[in-house]
């Protein structure tokens, strides 16, 4: 694509165009394009084809931050779906989160959960011919079992995605009242290997900087005690993805987070390596796992 491009515009044209708009759009249409061959055609891979790689081969955006909507789309075409229910705690203004596709495009219904109560009603505007509930609140370990019971979801549900850039381990830690069968974590490339959360804050809002959230590590870990297996992370080194051990049986093999691990390009190029990134949080308060 990019060489058809440069093959009918002028070099200064694209250099304009390339100023003006963002840079990197044309690489990111042609990884969506190689990203969509790759799914339609992945019954001619090898069987033995790694996991990482053939989840890798499924990211897709539509609605999602990155490729989680092909991620998604690939689990459940393999586990199936019970009810379509799903609970996205940090959705922003929802048009950029990892349930919009499955509600706008595929029918299934849920609650979406942010603090910001200008993205809350933008939101509920981009959901409103949609079975999505919009809720505003800060949510935390003491208030989130409430919060869902509130808005009539318990038991089993198919989703629950959990991005709140901060209290991220110890929200999961304490949902008790719904039975995800598969659960999207938002976990810190800059904290690498290290099995690392930190502290429990209620107050706690994202510093926009390394500080916040759980090592993939700590959050296997409690998957781990919550009955999960760790089955994939996005390429971009934002999101990991689990499945109900019951329901991930001959379905995906548990993959440990070292061989799930991706950094993250972004961060990578404008900080450095994972330990150049951690110098700048080292000092900090930290729990281990």
């Amino acid at each position: 694509m990019k060489h058809y491009i440069k093959k009918f515009l002028p070099p200064q044209l694209l250099a304009f165009i390339r100023d003006i708009f963002y840079p990197e759009k044309i690489n990111i249409l042609e990884e969506r394009l190689g990203n969509l061959f790759l799914t339609y055609y992945q019954g001619i891979a090898d069987p033995n084809l790694s996991q990482k790689i053939a989840f890798k081969n499924a990211e897709f955006k539509v609605y999602s931050k990155h490729g989680g909507d092909g991620i998604l789309a690939l689990i459940f075409s393999k586990i199936g779906m019970t009810n379509c229910i799903f609970v996205e705690v940090g959705v922003e203004d929802g048009t950029e989160c990892n349930t919009a596709n499955l509600s706008r495009n595929f029918g299934w219904n849920g609650l979406l959960i942010d603090a910001n109560e200008e993205w809350v009603k933008r939101a509920r505007d981009f959901y409103q011919e949609y079975k999505v509930k919009v809720a505003a609140c800060l949510v935390t370990a003491e208030n989130i079992n409430q919060l869902l019971q509130d808005n009539g979801i318990g038991g089993e549900i198919d989703l629950l995605s959990i991005d709140i850039d901060g209290n991220d381990y110890w929200v999961w830690e304490a949902i008790n009242v719904i039975n995800p069968r598969v659960v999207v974590m938002e976990y810190n490339t800059a904290m690498g290997h290290r099995s690392l959360t930190i502290p429990y804050n209620p107050a706690r809002r994202y510093q926009n900087d390394f500080y916040y959230g759980a090592s993939l590590r700590a959050l296997s870990k409690l998957a781990i005690k919550k009955g999960y297996n760790l089955v994939a992370c996005d390429s971009h080194g934002l999101d990991a993805f689990f499945v109900r051990r019951d329901v991930a049986q001959g379905k995906f093999r548990e993959v440990s987070p070292e061989e799930a691990f991706y950094h993250n390009p972004y961060t990578l190029k404008r900080f450095g390596s994972l330990e150049e990134q951690f110098s700048q949080i080292k000092h900090l308060d930290f729990e281990e796992i």
